[in-house]
């Protein structure tokens, strides 16, 4: 991932120093349920304990091996006596390799989930503080009734529940070790050695595998990467809708030395948002590859290991960047309420076109009958630019059914909200 869209802690959990470390936690590992089974000494194990890798080493014999996890293993021995050759023992690569990756998984999921959390929370606050906001609520685009924009905050806050439970479910799923050998059978292990090791490692263990974890794992959490990006990205276009000239009901916070355009100097342009929505594209690019990972050759082929090796850190580092990103942008969004009852006014009333057929349905009319008169009176409204209000009132027929008091009613802002709290309790109970 380019320096420009990751930050320095996920960086470093998918820097090589980091992978070899925990490389090095897996033979660890593995070395110690040896030694509780009986194959060697505490004291060897105390030895192989002060082992450390070198990165730089592990390149340079790697020229030679042109196989990352032997020269890994070179490298490691090199700093260690008699006691090197109980590293790796019963162990393929992929052992290790796959049992490393739920390692950097684990702390990197960790990192994720708080992301996940911070930006939660600051949709609840906004949610709250605009509970009862009126803005007008387009369906098609178009005007259609009142809601209120803590009701959108309210609504994204529930999709992140969802979001946040499905990747929980997809970290357990890659947050576990294999340590079954070539092709699965432990038949140079045995099965209690993947056991103690899981437990050394405070992680789960696989029921079965072959040489590698089933990619299904890694192609359920890419894909709940991806929902995670696409929700941002629903976010982010209302954001940069209700940025519109013509509305302008919100604003990205614009600082005074910032500039929008390098030939328009008015420009103030929602270009957090924008940068969310292109992402989340380059996000969603990643689970298609994941999924391609899925189908390998027997009991395994590496045609997945190179794409793994840019697809796992770059979207995990990308999904951190960009939740981190817009928790500050919403966090720090301007909202224009008197902006947001302009708009309401500028449609003359038509918001409240159902609840006035409504009441007169209720006084004894045909629904069909009344939908197609208020549907004339509407077009009314847009001809001669007046309020339905006054043109309801002005009608021979319809006057004489509803009263001004009902009217006005029925055209109170405050009907957006009448069932909010109900709303906001299911949402935040």
């Amino acid at each position: 991932m380019i320096e420009r869209y990751q930050r320095k802690v996920l960086k470093d959990l998918w820097s090589d120093q980091h992978k070899l470390e925990c490389f090095l936690q897996v033979e660890l590992a593995n070395c110690y349920a040896w030694m509780k089974d009986g194959l060697f000494s505490k004291e060897e194990f105390e030895l192989l304990k002060k082992a450390k890798v070198n990165p730089m080493r592990v390149l340079e014999i790697e020229e030679e091996t042109k196989h990352d996890v032997v020269a890994f293993i070179k490298a490691v021995s090199e700093n260690l006596g008699e006691e090197k050759k109980w590293l790796h023992y019963g162990l393929t690569s992929t052992d290790v390799v796959d049992s490393a990756y739920a390692l950097i998984f684990k702390k990197v999921n960790q990192i994720i989930l708080q992301d996940i959390d911070d930006f939660m929370a600051v949709l609840k606050e906004k949610a709250f503080l605009y509970k009862k906001t009126p803005i007008m609520g387009r369906t098609h685009g178009m005007h259609a009734e009142i809601t209120t924009l803590g009701m959108k905050f309210a609504l994204w806050y529930e999709d992140f529940k969802r979001l946040k439970h499905k990747f929980q479910l997809a970290s357990q799923e890659i947050e576990v070790i294999k340590l079954s050998g070539a092709v699965g059978t432990y038949s140079t292990s045995h099965p209690n050695i993947q056991k103690v090791a899981a437990e050394y490692l405070d992680l789960e263990e696989s029921i079965i595998a072959t040489q590698t974890l089933q990619r299904d794992r890694h192609a359920f959490y890419l894909s709940v990467l991806g929902l995670i990006g696409s929700e941002l990205e629903k976010i982010a276009t209302e954001i940069r809708h209700l940025s519109r000239s013509e509305l302008r009901e919100v604003s990205e916070a614009f600082s005074s030395k910032q500039k929008g355009s390098s030939a328009m100097p008015h420009k103030k342009n929602p270009i957090l948002s924008e940068n969310i929505c292109g992402l989340a594209r380059v996000l969603r690019g990643y689970m298609h590859t994941a999924f391609e990972n899925i189908s390998l050759w027997h009991e395994r082929d590496i045609s997945h290991s190179s794409t793994e090796r840019i697809i796992m850190p770059d979207a995990t580092t990308l999904l951190d960047f960009m939740l981190v990103r817009y928790t500050k942008t919403i966090r720090s969004l301007v909202v224009y309420e008197d902006k947001m009852i302009n708009n309401i006014e500028s449609s003359l009333g038509l918001y409240a076109s159902q609840k006035v057929m409504n009441a007169l349905v209720d006084r004894g009319m045909d629904r069909l009958s009344v939908h197609d008169y208020i549907q004339k009176l509407a077009r009314k409204v847009e001809e001669e630019n007046r309020h339905l209000k006054d043109i309801i009132l002005e009608d021979q027929y319809l006057k004489t059914i509803i009263d001004e008091s009902t009217l006005n009613n029925l055209f109170d802002y405050r009907n957006a909200y009448q069932y909010i709290e109900h709303i906001f309790n299911k949402v935040f109970r």
